[in-house]
């Protein structure tokens, strides 16, 4: 990985998405979370709790574990989104069914106020603003997270459906 030359001189406080719902669904987030910290160029600033999730589209599945993590980056948004790729692959994740199970899924939602509108990325994350999955563990370490559209984490929290499936766990 190289540093891009949009990189920022100062770092950009980000947040990511993690998601697991095949093997040990806990030590996943945690080998991803590790891989990321271990990043040069990326700070760890905080984790939110684990929490038990329903899945989420038209595919029969186990529940998911989610997470939010908020990192201070100084690699661009592409090259974070290809370290989040990265991660996803060493960690043994296969892409062969839209929205279905997986060892490990890291998403890019936030990029500090920059919005990103390209082929393979779209910051911040279009649908995050409706998922209480997303929505619950990033209020928790960044209630004002800015959403792009005007409400923070915790704004758009206050009126998203299906937080009763949402269940802090451990």
């Amino acid at each position: 990985m190289t540093f891009s030359d949009t990189a920022p001189d100062a770092p950009t406080r980000c947040a990511l998405g993690l998601g697991s719902n095949l093997g040990d669904p806990k030590a996943n987030l945690d080998a991803a979370v590790r891989l990321l910290e271990e990043t040069e160029g990326v700070t760890l600033v905080a984790r939110s709790a684990n929490y038990r999730t329903p899945p989420w589209g038209p595919v029969p599945q186990d529940d998911y574990i989610n997470i939010c993590v908020v990192v201070d980056s100084y690699l661009s948004p592409q090259d974070l989104l290809q370290r989040c790729l990265g991660v996803e692959k060493e960690l043994g994740r296969v892409r062969d069914i839209r929205w279905g199970p997986r060892i490990i899924d890291v998403d890019l939602l936030i990029y500090g106020v920059r919005k990103v509108q390209e082929d393979n990325l779209d910051v911040p994350h279009p649908r995050m603003g409706d998922r209480a999955f997303v929505l619950i563990p990033l209020a928790e370490i960044w209630p004002d997270a800015p959403l792009g559209d005007g409400r923070t984490a915790l704004d758009a929290l206050s009126t998203c459906p299906d937080q009763d499936g949402v269940v802090r766990i451990g």
